[in-house]
């Protein structure tokens, strides 16, 4: 597999993020003789990054191969190296569903960092794939932890375990038992009913930063302008939808759009909308950004920026967003934003967005309101 024509791109590229990395080695090292075996469609991936590992398997030889990553630039990203590639016939994309592991008699997966995220994907697996698969999960041991052993054998009788290859290991497990579809974990939060399936963002509660922002809305004099269906309240990278269903909720005839990049946040704030009765009111996109929302168009928008791009730390993500809303607010129109007080975007929001003006601050977070230009 000639690893060094594999991109990020779309996403964010740069010193040290790359496409690739020794635990997708290790995964498709493991798994050859597997997926020597297997047939057409016979074999999924969960959560590949760029696509390592589903086209390492394609170049193997393997056809229809079904693949499905949370991050929609990672599925751009896998398309885009299909097509240097010449392998945009044996690699599709879909959603984390049982469609995507009918049939599956190996599984070649990264390791998530949320165990609740592997409970749902492990379960999922077990319920729907065939008697015989065999999963291949791998990952950065700095990452990993024994706990991942014990989800997976809640599912499947046998878990073995690699030696360690480049700071990398796998786990196989086979003989699925016990599957079950995931179900998004629901609690009540500040009047909201937030659920969230397993790997988003806080998770069914309210993390502090997005806490810090709620307060600072709710002391605003007046309400944001805007919140009509024409000119609905954005809620961008919304993760479980708080935000969104936290506006609408407090305001009975605004309406909201949400947009995350991540198809869990997006199952899990369609299910927080729907919780709350406000599907009618709340659109939720999986977009990158705000892609599908026109120049000059919007005169609010809610903010709470991703600071890592899967273990690296990086400020071109939230960059990124800025550009965007930037691109979506209309003259006079507003971006909220929180973010961690150490990261000091303010700088970056007056040069990007427009005058910032500061709205609370603590050691941890800092609150702004940025006005389009």
């Amino acid at each position: 597999m000639p690893f060094e024509l594999l991109r990020r791109a779309p996403d964010v590229e740069g010193e040290g993020l790359g496409a690739v990395d020794a635990a997708d080695r290790l995964i498709l090292d493991e798994s050859a003789a597997l997926r020597a075996g297997a047939g057409a469609g016979q074999i999924a991936v969960i959560g590949d990054a760029y696509g390592a590992l589903a086209l390492g398997a394609a170049h193997d030889g393997a056809t229809g191969v079904r693949a499905h990553q949370d991050a929609l630039l990672g599925e751009r990203a896998l398309h885009a190296n299909a097509v240097a590639l010449g392998l945009t016939e044996q690699v599709s994309s879909g959603p984390l569903n049982a469609a995507l592991v009918t049939g599956a008699r190996v599984v070649l997966m990264r390791l998530p960092r949320a165990l609740d995220a592997l409970r749902d994907i492990a379960g999922l697996i077990a319920a729907h794939a065939a008697s015989e698969v065999v999963v291949v999960a791998g990952g950065r041991i700095k990452h990993m932890s024994v706990a991942m052993n014990d989800v997976l054998r809640a599912f499947f009788t046998t878990v073995d375990v690699t030696h360690a290859r480049q700071k990398s290991r796998a786990l196989i497990a086979r003989g699925p038992h016990d599957g079950r579809d995931p179900v998004p974990a629901a609690a009540r939060v500040d009047d909201v009913e937030v659920r969230a399936f397993g790997g988003v963002f806080a998770g069914a509660r309210l993390d502090i930063g997005t806490r810090a922002l709620l307060s600072a809305l709710d002391a605003a004099p007046r309400a944001p302008g805007g919140g009509s269906s024409e000119d609905p309240w954005i809620d961008l990278a919304c993760g479980t939808g708080i935000v969104g269903a936290w506006l609408a909720r407090r305001h009975p005839s605004a309406y909201v759009y949400a947009s995350d990049q991540s198809a869990v946040a997006v199952a899990s704030a369609r299910a927080t909308a729907a919780a709350n009765g406000l599907a009618d009111r709340v659109a939720v996109a999986r977009a990158d950004g705000l892609e599908e929302r026109p120049d000059a168009s919007a005169s609010f928008i809610a903010l709470n920026p991703p600071f890592h791009s899967g273990a690296a730390l990086t400020a071109a993500i939230a960059e990124r967003l800025f550009a965007d809303a930037a691109r979506v607010l209309a003259p006079g129109g507003q971006l909220w934003c929180v973010w961690n007080s150490p990261l000091r975007y303010r700088a970056t929001l007056e040069r990007v967005v427009g005058p910032t003006h500061q709205v609370s601050r603590d050691p941890k977070f800092t609150v702004t309101v940025s006005t389009k230009r």
